[in-house]
């Protein structure tokens, strides 16, 4: 009997590591966590996604910008994936006005720290708010910088640009006819649960999972729980 085929899409300055857990407790599957390298478009890592993916047809999971890239993937080739789970994530293209600015303007300022003391430092300063406030300085937080300084300022410039250019997801949200998973940390405050509520609503054949005690990084912050629901959206 074929293996089934999951996608783990990393988010932005993640890696493989931000999917360890969940690829173990996956192990009944081939899992595959693509990098995106320096694409700096959410169309461009979406079209590499399905370039690499080792089958026709597959699961698909996206973790913060990660989960942006697979309703792209799914808007590109719908009839390719299978289920679909979205963690963390949001669907929103950049605001207008001020608030858009805003969040330039701050990304901008992140990624030139990043260019004059390095990644790490970037991460100790805006990877803060990606956590439940009890793990701040701790071995997790630890293991999310060496994350982040695994990448490079070239690499985060791309990704910046490809958040910044972000597509609106709604529509896709709205024609979804696969198995919908959509999980968030309750104490996200990137990418809020109650955002998640509204993705919800507009998908009437999801499921929505809140991951207690986690803030943005649930796959790394409650990895029990995380894979848990995994392994169960897997058997819908």
């Amino acid at each position: 009997m074929t293996r089934p085929c999951v996608l783990l899409l990393p988010g932005l300055m993640c890696d493989a590591a931000v999917w360890t857990a969940q690829c173990e407790a996956l192990s009944f599957a081939d899992c595959v966590v693509p990098s995106y390298g320096e694409l700096s478009s959410i169309t461009g890592m979406a079209r590499h996604v399905l370039e690499i993916a080792p089958a026709q047809r597959f699961s698909l999971a996206g973790h913060s910008m990660g989960g942006r890239v697979a309703l792209e993937v799914v808007r590109l080739a719908p009839e390719r994936v299978e289920r679909l789970a979205l963690l963390d994530t949001g669907m929103d293209p950049l605001a207008e006005g001020s608030a858009g600015e805003q969040e330039r303007a701050k990304r901008m300022a992140l990624l030139q720290l990043a260019r004059e003391k390095g990644m790490r430092e970037m991460g100790r300063v805006w990877a803060r708010g990606m956590v439940h406030p009890s793990r701040l300085d701790s071995p997790l937080f630890g293991q999310i910088l060496d994350m982040i300084e695994r990448q490079t300022p070239a690499i985060f410039e791309a990704q910046i640009n490809a958040l910044l250019g972000r597509p609106d997801a709604r529509e896709v949200l709205r024609d979804l006819r696969c198995p919908t998973l959509l999980a968030c940390g309750r104490e996200d405050a990137w990418s809020p649960l109650s955002r998640h509520e509204q993705m919800h609503a507009m998908v009437p054949q999801s499921r929505l999972v809140v991951i207690e005690d986690s803030g943005h990084m649930s796959t790394m912050e409650q990895p029990f729980a995380v894979s848990r629901a995994l392994v169960e959206w897997m058997h819908w």
